[in-house]
């Protein structure tokens, strides 16, 4: 039997491909990752960081059909008939896939520049201003959204055989959703499917941690992959399936999650790219020459890395020329702690007091953006007619505890109740610097001298 396409990835190896997933990978809305880096601005401060949004995409669908298989490999996971089992394994794949499409060049470098979300007309959000609100600045996942729903990209995925809204409702949980796409064995996947594409523990960050470790060449996001992989299971709730994860495997997950912190503050956050970020920043606020983002998605397909960068050696702004020039504001100083402890602003207002241009910048990091998350409660009005929309907030993964060897009950509890991790680490990690043209560090340090 003739093998089907591949990839050839430095991370996970040869990756099998489905033809329909190859059809949907050769569209442009998804070819033009090849040319957005995963990292923005941070190849400056690790020259082997230029990978990019396109491998990383479809590293993370292996990995969502590697935990997909995983779970059912467990005998407890309850059963489903081969051909609805199939159907959810490509749903969750092309979830997967797709989870990135929308990012803006230099990936979240740009995103500050998107427009209102009322531009993007994105018809699957109709009739809930209430979770999208036109008013709002649009988002790498508002474009996602619209990629999928609204493009060319959309017939390509629907040819397929899965609805596109299915897949956008796994990306979205607050999506409303039919909910026979994710209903099977009298129980409803959608929390489980969701999970894997955007949780605690899912893919995407699974496949950037480990990928974004490799081509940086740092080990703050090495973490034991397989045994997490080993031990995924599902848990039933109220006829509801859940992510869940085997007790033996709840401290590889703590390494899992210091692995994210601990990139954030060493390599995401590192000061050089930050100080690239805050000077394309100010190169926007004065109008960016004006570019902009379009919101016309099929125009999007031809928007990348290349281009913006094409319009910033062209431009004449200061702040263009020191980007393409590598003549970057430097660090002055940098304070890290709490938000209350990270403020500078009594120095920054002694630089305004001596005339020095400075540019501030602060950063805020996490362990969690999903533990004790909050969201704006669904308004009460009614949907159309046989759709459900998810129920607010994100939806809890279970630790599955095994009381004795043998034994076939399994108790569960929340992740958040499984681990210290969270108590441990619940504040927000402030990192606040100052920038200074590198001509005027002498002088700004000596001006802040006896208050810094």
């Amino acid at each position: 039997m003739a093998r089907g396409p591949e990839v050839r990835d430095p991370l996970h190896g040869a990756i099998a491909v489905s033809r329909h997933e190859l059809s949907v990978m050769d569209e442009p809305l998804f070819q033009r990752l090849r040319h957005v880096r995963q990292l923005g601005f941070s190849d400056l401060a690790f020259p082997g960081a230029v990978h990019n949004r396109y491998l990383h995409s479809i590293g993370a669908m292996h990995l969502a059909g590697r935990a997909f298989d995983s779970i059912f490999e467990d005998a407890q996971t309850p059963p489903l008939a081969p051909d609805r089992r199939a159907a959810f394994r490509r749903l969750v794949r092309l979830a997967a896939l797709l989870h990135d499409v929308g990012h803006a060049p230099f990936s979240h470098s740009v995103e500050f520049a998107m427009p209102k979300l009322e531009a993007l007309q994105i018809h699957a959000y109709a009739g809930r201003p209430d979770l999208y609100p036109g008013s709002r600045q649009a988002t790498h996942e508002d474009y996602t959204i619209k990629a999928i729903t609204s493009s060319a990209l959309t017939p390509v995925i629907e040819a397929g055989g899965i609805p596109a809204l299915a897949v956008a409702g796994l990306i979205d949980p607050d999506l409303p959703a039919q909910p026979a796409w994710y209903e099977a064995g009298e129980n409803d996947w959608r929390p489980l499917l969701q999970q894997l594409i955007s949780s605690e523990l899912d893919v995407d960050r699974m496949d950037y941690l480990a990928r974004d470790s490799h081509f940086a060449g740092v080990h703050y996001g090495v973490f034991d992959t397989n045994w997490i992989m080993n031990n995924l299971a599902a848990h039933v709730v109220d006829g509801r399936v859940h992510l869940a994860l085997l007790d033996r495997a709840i401290y590889a997950f703590d390494d899992f999650l210091l692995a994210r912190y601990h990139m954030f503050v060493m390599v995401y956050f590192h000061y050089r790219s930050v100080a690239y970020e805050e000077m394309l920043r100010q190169y926007f606020a004065e109008d960016g020459d004006g570019w902009s983002l379009p919101a016309d998605i099929e125009q999007y397909a031809k928007v990348d890395d290349h281009h913006l960068l094409s319009h910033l050696r062209a431009s004449s702004n200061e702040w263009a020329r020191r980007i393409v020039e590598r003549r970057e504001y430097k660090l002055l100083l940098e304070r890290h702690g709490t938000p209350q402890e990270v403020d500078l602003s009594p120095l920054t207002s002694r630089l305004d007091r001596a005339g020095i241009p400075h540019l501030p910048a602060t950063s805020l990091g996490v362990l969690s953006k999903y533990f004790d998350q909050t969201k704006i409660p669904a308004a009460q009005e009614p949907l159309p007619l046989g759709e459900t929309a998810a129920p607010s907030g994100p939806p809890p993964i279970f630790v599955l505890h095994t009381p004795y060897r043998g034994s076939s009950e399994r108790r569960p509890a929340k992740l958040e109740k499984s681990t210290a991790l969270f108590d441990r680490y619940a504040g927000e990690l402030g990192m606040s610097r100052i920038y200074v043209p590198p001509e005027l560090v002498a002088e700004a340090g000596a001006a802040i001298a006896d208050i810094a």
